[in-house]
Parts: C-alpha cells; structure tokens; sequence
C-alpha cells in the first residue's frame, strides 16, 4: 500500500485541467462546460437569428428571438455601414414651476440627456435605462408626428404621453422648488466633427426642434407630481 500511494499521488499529479481533478468534480466540470457551451451556441444562434435576413425561423419564432435579444443583446449597424451615426442629438426640457409662495417661474432649459451621458461616463455597468430609455422615447416621438409636431395617428399620442412621463421623471429628480403644471421639450442637433486629420468641413452649429408646452397631468408621473396637485386637479 505504501509503494502504491506515491504512484497514485504521481499519476495525478502528471495530469492537467479537468483530468487532475477527482472523478465527483471531473463530472461537476464536465456538466457545467456542457452548460455554458449550450447556452454559447443558443446565444450566437439567436444573434445570428436576429440580424438574418426574414426566414422561416424567424416568421415562425421572431418573438422569442426579439424577447432573447432585446434590451441587452441588441444588434444594429448604427456604428458601421450602412448608416454611420452622423449627428449628435441631446433633447432639452424646461418647466413652468409653481413655488410655495403661489409666484409661477420658468426654469432653464436643462440637458436630459447631458444627465445620462453623465450616468454612463466612467460607468462599467452602465444602466439600460440612461443608454435607451429617452433616446428611444425621442425616436419614437419624432417617427410618428410629423415637422409641425401633429401626431401620426394613436402611436403619435402615445409617444406624446411617453416622452412626457419620461421628462417628468427626469424633472422631478432635479427638485425645482415646486409645482411644476406645464413642460416644453426640444432637441439641439449637431453634426458629429470631423476628426483633425480630415479637411472635411462640418458645420456643428445646434439646430432645434422645439415642441409646445405640454399641461402636466397627474398621469404623467406614477403616483402623481411631486409638491401636491397638477394642472388637471383644479
């Protein structure tokens, strides 16, 4: 016994990766690694799914590979060709505040998405929510209402009432000093510069988009206005 436990000792110490390892952790690892390389090829299949021309896969089981893909897995050509992002878009509100003393004041126009670029700056873990949720509900606007602001239809009203409730919440993170009854949102776009070695000429000079004032109801935040009742409670 005692000549056979240093061969034994030496047998598995000659061994690497899983095969060193004792029989109970050898099928341990080799489960888990038959886990993760099924999970690895579910994922690159949906990927591949996703950005695939329309198929019969993808008529048949489009849901299940959207409720895969997105928000975290999404997959698009923005940054490459077709269409280079060329433009810089940030959208601006500004609020019509009622304060305790019943004086009513207009506030500046403060930069949402300047907040969110602000979240995602030096963040490993940046949340979905500061990346997609008002640059989406600005798509969203903007695609469905026409350059004089008239909605499209239910989707035009319904991506009024989104981008509202949006702004509300973002608004009401800056405690203004007090009721805020009316919003006006706007975009300032700008051309993305050239880098320094080109001799292209572009001009980076913010263009607005300027909405009217919208009335701010207690449907606009979950639970109601911050500072007590709205516009539409009078």
């Amino acid at each position: 016994m005692g000549a056979d436990g240093p061969a034994g000792a030496g047998g598995l110490a000659g061994r690497a990766g899983i095969a060193a390892l004792s029989l109970p952790y050898q099928v341990v690892a080799a489960v888990s690694l038959a886990v993760v390389g099924m999970f690895a090829c579910m994922h690159l299949a949906m990927a591949f799914l996703h950005v695939a021309p329309s198929n019969t896969l993808t008529k048949q089981h489009g849901e299940a590979v959207d409720d895969w893909v997105f928000p975290e897995f999404e997959q698009n050509w923005k940054l490459f060709a077709p269409n280079p992002l060329q433009q810089n878009i940030s959208v601006h509100a500004r609020a019509e505040v009622v304060g305790t003393d019943g004086g009513r004041r207009t506030t500046g126009w403060i930069d949402l998405s300047g907040d969110d670029g602000e979240a995602i700056r030096g963040n490993l873990f940046p949340s979905h929510v500061n990346q997609n949720e008002l640059r989406r509900g600005w798509d969203f606007y903007v695609n469905s209402h026409t350059d004089a602001n008239r909605p499209n239809g239910m989707r035009g009203q319904l991506s009024e009432r989104y981008i509202r409730r949006i702004a509300m919440l973002r608004l009401d993170a800056h405690h203004l000093g007090g009721r805020i009854e009316r919003i006006q949102l706007r975009s300032a776009t700008r051309g993305v510069e050239a880098p320094h070695w080109s001799d292209e000429k572009t001009d980076t000079r913010p263009y607005y988009r300027v909405l009217p004032w919208w009335t701010v109801t207690a449907a606009d935040l979950p639970g109601g206005v911050t500072g007590g009742r709205t516009e539409a409670d009078k």
